[in-house]
């Protein structure tokens, strides 16, 4: 009898136990997901919108002082408003794009320049543990790539500054070598008649990626990150030049420019000099790191547009429809105006990650006065314009991940053309 009392026992303690258990487990898991709802929705949301609709969840934001209440079930939580992964695009007409034979190679960081019907295309990244050291050459009335030739040995590899007179191609500073590795102070001219290189004065100090533009007899140089590839740099230098050789010994100090950072668009319109966009911060390499490899740092996108005047005065002019770097080559002069193709824009506020742009942008040197004329193929950033025979054109860069994906993936060397009428 006490045996079979005990067993007894036993399996109503246990079963007493398990309901306890479970009970106090439920209680738990409940009071978790409660106090923590909103941070764990938000993190899968993002994961989500990152491979799949692209939707970012933002719970509502509170001031501290509501009541605390127990969310036990999804039609009790509080609404939340639904930020885009795109929310950055601008409403822009569609424009009809022609893919043309493309770069020889993928080119990120590169930089370019036109000349007549001629586009030369220069340096660059292939990967980020490769960099380019040669220029492709590429012919806009037989539309087909042609030339290639060597940089020097000692030039930069990316992050030039690049400008010309219509036969001699200057080439400022950059930085030397792949990942975030330093930069360098060295100034080149290239003949392109002759094919040959000489070098100019050195920059009275490195710079990554500075606004460059030859205006009124001199070379410009100002803006860009300092050494540490970080910092922005606000000096600005000129030095006298004619028929790619340098009239004087050093460079000139000028009126710094009133904002700091690289990445920008530098146009001189006869008697006006123009720094458009821009950013300041960037990539830094890693301490310690023998490759000096890339290390996110806080960065801030703007689309800020300076003019400088021939008293040698800057004015600041209306600011482009968003922020926009990562665009020192995607310009071209169109019947007084000037377009900007692609970009980078500000960073998304949730995911903190890069957002590119994918509109073509009008400054119309008359009224000084913005619009969006257009939408590429996709969104791309450090892309290299042309302007011939009515079409524009663009190449190289770095593309999205798809079009409800603006963050920066793939490297490339697609050729573009759209018929452009304004």
């Amino acid at each position: 009898m006490s045996k079979t009392t005990g067993k007894h026992t036993f399996t109503k303690s246990t079963i007493l136990l398990a309901f306890a258990a479970l009970l106090g487990a439920a209680v738990t898991v409940d009071f978790l997901w409660a106090s923590s709802s909103s941070f764990a929705y938000l993190s899968v949301a993002s994961t989500w919108a990152r491979h799949k609709s692209r939707v970012i969840v933002i719970p509502n934001p509170t001031n501290g002082t509501e009541e605390r209440v127990n969310v036990k079930s999804k039609k009790d939580r509080a609404p939340e408003r639904l930020l885009s992964a795109t929310f950055a695009d601008l409403p822009a007409p569609e424009l009809q794009w022609e893919e043309m034979p493309p770069a020889p190679v993928p080119r990120l960081d590169g930089s370019s320049v036109q000349i007549k019907n001629l586009l030369y295309v220069f340096a660059g990244y292939g990967t980020l543990d490769y960099v380019h050291s040669h220029v492709d050459v590429y012919n806009f009335t037989s539309n087909a790539w042609g030339e290639r030739f060597d940089t020097p040995k000692e030039m930069a590899h990316s992050h030039l500054g690049m400008t010309t007179d219509g036969r001699y191609i200057y080439v400022v500073s950059g930085q030397y070598g792949p990942q975030c590795r330093g930069p360098v102070a060295r100034t080149f001219v290239l003949d392109t008649k002759t094919k040959k290189w000489e070098s100019l004065p050195p920059l009275p100090a490195p710079r990554y990626a500075p606004a460059t533009q030859l205006w009124k007899g001199r070379l410009h140089v100002m803006g860009g990150s300092k050494e540490n590839r970080h910092t922005p740099g606000v000096d600005h230098w000129s030095l006298a030049v004619k028929n790619g050789k340098a009239l004087e010994e050093q460079w000139r100090t000028e009126i710094p420019i009133p904002r700091g950072g690289p990445h920008r668009a530098c146009i001189g319109v006869d008697n006006r000099l123009f720094v458009i966009g821009g950013q300041e911060g960037d990539f830094m390499p890693k301490p310690g790191s023998p490759i000096f490899k890339c290390s996110r740092r806080h960065e801030v996108v703007y689309g800020d547009v300076y003019m400088l005047n021939d008293k040698m005065e800057w004015k600041e002019l209306p600011p482009m429809p968003k922020p926009d770097s990562h665009i020192e080559c995607s310009w071209v002069i169109v019947n007084n105006s000037i377009i900007i193709v692609g970009g980078t824009t500000e960073k998304h506020p949730v995911t903190k990650r890069m957002i590119l742009v994918g509109e073509v942008f009008q400054f119309d040197l008359v009224s000084l006065k913005w619009s969006v004329i257009g939408k590429l193929p996709y969104r791309v950033k450090t892309t290299l314009a042309g302007f011939w025979d009515g079409w524009l054109y663009f190449t190289s860069g770095q593309r999205d991940r798809g079009p409800d994906n603006p963050t920066p993936r793939k490297v490339v060397g697609d050729m573009w053309r759209t018929k452009l009428s304004l």
